[in-house]
């Protein structure tokens, strides 16, 4: 895990990243959702996804660990948003429980490796 303080940078952050390629694989697959629900559904996921680096972002370019540790909170909750939101497009169909299996392992250790980078913030 990239220390927090030596970090130049929150693009440094393994979990920005990987949370960043988590926001290109949901807006691919939110692409292929019918159209009927392009102010519904689809923006409700796409908005969760994209609102975990955005955070991690903002959190780590404060000033304190403690704010820090509020944003990656607040990322930690929009992970969960997005997963009951995913969880509700495999159910009505719009997602099929094999192909889109990615994305639920992604956001699996997006939200694994933000629990852990909050913790060690004390």
């Amino acid at each position: 895990m990239v220390e927090v303080r030596k970090s130049r940078s929150y693009k440094d952050l393994e979990v920005w990243q990987l949370a960043i390629e988590l926001v290109k694989d949901v807006y691919q697959v939110t692409g292929n959702f019918p159209s009927s629900e392009n102010y519904g559904l689809t923006q409700q996921i796409r908005r969760a996804a994209v609102s975990i680096p955005s955070n991690i972002a903002e959190g780590q370019f404060r000033n304190s660990s403690r704010e820090f540790k509020q944003f990656l909170s607040i990322a930690q909750g929009s992970a969960a948003e997005l997963e009951t939101q995913l969880i509700i497009a495999r159910e009505i169909g719009y997602l099929s429980a094999e192909g889109n299996n990615v994305l639920f392992i992604t956001l699996d250790r997006v939200m694994k490796m933000l629990k852990k980078l909050s913790l060690s913030l004390g």
